[in-house]
C-alpha cells in the first residue's frame, strides 16, 4: 500500500478514536449520566470535538490528500483506496471551512440544550427550551455562513446528512408524494376503523423489553457486539463494528411501541455491524447517508416487523407471554391493529400511511427557521397549526407537540427529511430483494432472517461510505430515490387491511 495512504489512515484512525470517545460520552449522557454531570460533560465533549477537528483540518492532512489525489488519479474509482481518498477529501473540504473554536462552542451549547430539552419535555414547557434553541439556531446560521452560497441555505445543512441532495430535490419528491398519501389516508378514513384497544392495556415492562430483545437477536443483531439500554429517545450509536449499541424506552400507554422501536434501532445497528471491518477507523466507516440508514431501520420495523408473515411466527409467542391482554384476539385482528391508520401526535409512533406527513411538517418548519421566517418563540403555535392542517389534530401540550423530538437540541437541523427518504429507499430495496430472494415470505413465517440479512450485508451494509447514497441506490435497484415503490407498497398493504 502507498506510504502516504498509510499515513492518512493513521491520522484518520486517531480522528475516528476521538470521535468514538465523544460518541461514548454522548451515549452515557443519554443513558446513565447523573443530571449534575451536564456542565462537565459539555466541556469534555467540547475538548474532544476541538482536538478531533484540529486533527481533521491540519495542513498535514490537506497536503496528504492533494498528493494522494495525484498518486491515485488513474485508479479504479470503485476501489477501496480511491473511495477512501475521495470521501476523506470531501470530509476535509467541509471541515476545513469550520473553525475549531466554533466546533467547541457548538458542543457546549448543544450539551446544555439537550439537558434543557429533557427538562422542558418532562414539564411540557417550551419556554425552558426556547432560549437554548435560539442559540442553536444562531449556531446553525453561523455554520451555513462558513460555506459558499448554495441554491438555498438549507442545502448546506442537508448535504451533511444526505450528500449531494438538494432542498429542491427533496421538495420535488415530497410534492409528488404528499397528494398520493393524502388520497390514501382519505380513502382509509372512509372505511370502518380497526379495533386496537388491546394494544393499550397494561403490559409488564420487563416482559415487553425481553420480548423486544429476543426479536432483535432473531433478526441477527449481534449482542456480543451490542446492547440495549434505556434513554429518553431511542437511538443507535456505533463506536466500532464490534461495539454498536441501541437504546429504547417504555411507554405505559403504548407498551408495544418498545417492540417496534427495538426492531427499528436494530435495523440501524445491523447496518453498522455489517460494514467491511477493513474500513474500521477510516473515512469509509459508518453508513453512507441517513436516508440509506433509515431505509434499514424502517425496513426491519415495518416491511418485516409489521408484516403478516412475521407475526404468523411471533404472534403465538407474544400471546403466550401476554395471554390475558391478548385473550380472544386473533392473528388477523392483531395484524390489523398494529397497522391501524390514524392521525397521531407522536412521530415515532405514527403509522406508515401518515408518518411522512410528520416529516414534511418538520421540513417546512426547518426551512422557515433557516430563512428567518419563523421566530423560535412562535414555534409551538405554528407547530400546532401545522399539525391541524396536515393531520387534523392539535397537540394538547408541548411535550406531545413541538418538544417531542430530540434533534433540534443537538443542532441537527437538516436531518428530518432523511426519515421520509429512508421510507422510499426501503420500499425500493424491498422490491429488488423480493426479486432476488424467492419465497422470502415463507422464510419470514419460519422466523428465518439470515438470507435477508445476508442480502443486505452484501448489497448495502458492507460498502459503508464507499458510494454516495444516490449512486448506491441506483447500483442496487437500478433507479435513484423515487416514491413509486413506496406508494405501491402502501396501497397494496392498506387495500388488504381496509378493503379499499
Amino acid at each position: 500500500m502507498s506510504e502516504k495512504l498509510n499515513q492518512l489512515k493513521e491520522i484518520m484512525g486517531e480522528i475516528s478514536d476521538l470521535n468514538s470517545a465523544a460518541s461514548l460520552l454522548g451515549w452515557d449522557q443519554q443513558t446513565y449520566m447523573p443530571a449534575g454531570g451536564n456542565e462537565a460533560r459539555g466541556q469534555q465533549l467540547a475538548t474532544l470535538a476541538k482536538i478531533s477537528h484540529q486533527k481533521a483540518t491540519s495542513q498535514e492532512v490537506g497536503k496528504l490528500l492533494e498528493e494522494l489525489k495525484q498518486e491515485f488519479a488513474g485508479a479504479d474509482p470503485s476501489s477501496d483506496e480511491a473511495a477512501m481518498i475521495r470521501v476523506a477529501a470531501r470530509d476535509y473540504d467541509k471541515a476545513v471551512r469550520v473553525p475549531s473554536e466554533f466546533v467547541a462552542k457548538q458542543a457546549i451549547i448543544t450539551t446544555k440544550a439537550f439537558e434543557a430539552w429533557v427538562e422542558a419535555k418532562s414539564k411540557s414547557d417550551f419556554s425552558i427550551f426556547r432560549p437554548h434553541l435560539e442559540k442553536v439556531l444562531e449556531l446553525v446560521k453561523e455554520y451555513i455562513s462558513f460555506f459558499p452560497p448554495a441554491d438555498h441555505p438549507y442545502d448546506t445543512l442537508l448535504d451533511d446528512y444526505e450528500p449531494g441532495m438538494k432542498t429542491a430535490d427533496v421538495q420535488a419528491i415530497f410534492n409528488g408524494l404528499r397528494p398520493k398519501q393524502v388520497e390514501l389516508i382519505k380513502a382509509i378514513a372512509a372505511r370502518k376503523q380497526v379495533e386496537d384497544k388491546f394494544l393499550h392495556k397494561k403490559y409488564n415492562e420487563e416482559k415487553v423489553w425481553s420480548f423486544a430483545a429476543e426479536i432483535t437477536k432473531q433478526f441477527g443483531y449481534d449482542w456480543t457486539r451490542g446492547r440495549m439500554d434505556k434513554a429518553p429517545h431511542p437511538f443507535e450509536t456505533s463506536f466500532s463494528v464490534n461495539d454498536v449499541r441501541i437504546t429504547n424506552r417504555f411507554e405505559p400507554g403504548n407498551p408495544l411501541a418498545t417492540v417496534f422501536s427495538a426492531m427499528h434501532e436494530a435495523g440501524h445497528a445491523m447496518y453498522e455491524q455489517g460494514i467491511n471491518p477493513a474500513y474500521e477507523r477510516t473515512a469509509l466507516i459508518h453508513g453512507t447517508s441517513l436516508a440509506v440508514h433509515e431505509s434499514q431501520s424502517r425496513m426491519w420495523e415495518n416491511l418485516v416487523g409489521r408484516s403478516l408473515p412475521f407475526w404468523e411466527f411471533f404472534y403465538p409467542k407474544l400471546k403466550k407471554v401476554f395471554a390475558s391482554q391478548l385473550d380472544g384476539v386473533s392473528l388477523k385482528s392483531f395484524y390489523k391493529a398494529i397497522n391501524k391508520v390514524e392521525p397521531s401526535l407522536i412521530r415515532v409512533n405514527a403509522d406508515e400511511a401518515t408518518y411522512n406527513l410528520h416529516i414534511m411538517l418538520r421540513l417546512e418548519l426547518e426551512i422557515a427557521m433557516v430563512e428567518g421566517k419563523i421566530a423560535i418563540k412562535d414555534l409551538p403555535e405554528i407547530w400546532n397549526a401545522k399539525m391541524k392542517e396536515y393531520l387534523g389534530i392539535t397537540p394538547p401540550n408541548d411535550a406531545q407537540g413541538v418538544l417531542q423530538d430530540i434533534h433540534w437540541s443537538y443542532g441537527s437541523i437538516g436531518y428530518f427529511s432523511t426519515y421520509a427518504l429512508g421510507n422510499l429507499v426501503s420500499a425500493q430495496l424491498w422490491e429488488k430483494i423480493n426479486q432476488d430472494i424467492k419465497g422470502l415470505d415463507d422464510q419470514i413465517r419460519k422466523g428465518k432472517f439470515d438470507t435477508l440479512l445476508g442480502w443486505l450485508r452484501e448489497n448495502v451494509h458492507k460498502h459503508g461510505r464507499k458510494y454516495n447514497p444516490q449512486d448506491l441506490v441506483q447500483k442496487v435497484t437500478g433507479s435513484k430515490i423515487t416514491p413509486e415503490p413506496y406508494i405501491r407498497y402502501l396501497t397494496t398493504k392498506y387495500s388488504d387491511i381496509y378493503g379499499l
